[in-house]
């Protein structure tokens, strides 16, 4: 029974290290982006708000797409005077009950009160935020449903691999994608 359940959080770490990949690439696009905004403001004084909105929205996929990247390499900050002194299996206790009594129930409630504004913007693709602006701030809102159900992909890998550890899992049989 585990080693089923163990290849669908290997599937879930792919999505996370793919999305991961994704990330990294708009981080530099981002840069390259703001940069060529620099030079074009400064040394010949040209400037358009599509250029400056094309920031933003690599700014927002940045976070946005790259959250579940971040829990699966377990980047985020985590407060663990007491999670720290555990055992491994206590910290996967601990962790089980976080991903079934605050994140996975957090990022639902996220994920249902964030579809209707999603869907009616798609409905009338929505334009830009400001005039001159990149025509697609549905692509934009897309991302709230997007970091939802990426995280929650990164979530259950998790959830899987402490379950096991639960149950008596080795490291070695659990494994860990980071």
């Amino acid at each position: 029974m585990l080693r089923p359940l163990l290849t669908v959080a290997a599937a879930c770490d792919r999505i996370s290290r793919a999305m991961g990949a994704v990330t990294m690439a708009c981080v530099l696009g981002m840069v390259l982006l703001q940069f060529a905004l620099v030079v074009l403001r400064y040394a010949f004084g040209m400037s358009w708000i599509f250029l400056q909105e094309g920031v933003l929205y690599l700014h927002a996929s940045i976070f946005m797409l790259g959250a579940g990247y971040t829990l699966w390499a377990q980047g985020h900050v985590r407060v663990d005077i007491f999670h720290a002194r555990l055992s491994r299996r206590a910290q996967a206790g601990v962790d089980v009950a976080g991903h079934l009594l605050f994140l996975g129930p957090a990022l639902g409630m996220l994920l249902y009160w964030s579809w209707p504004m999603v869907r009616r913007s798609w409905a009338i693709l929505e334009g830009p935020i400001s005039t001159g602006g990149i025509p697609a701030s549905f692509l934009l809102k897309s991302l709230v449903p997007a970091f939802c159900v990426l995280v929650l992909v990164q979530a259950l890998a998790a959830l899987i691999r402490d379950a096991a550890r639960l149950a008596g899992a080795t490291v070695s049989e659990v494994g860990h994608g980071a």
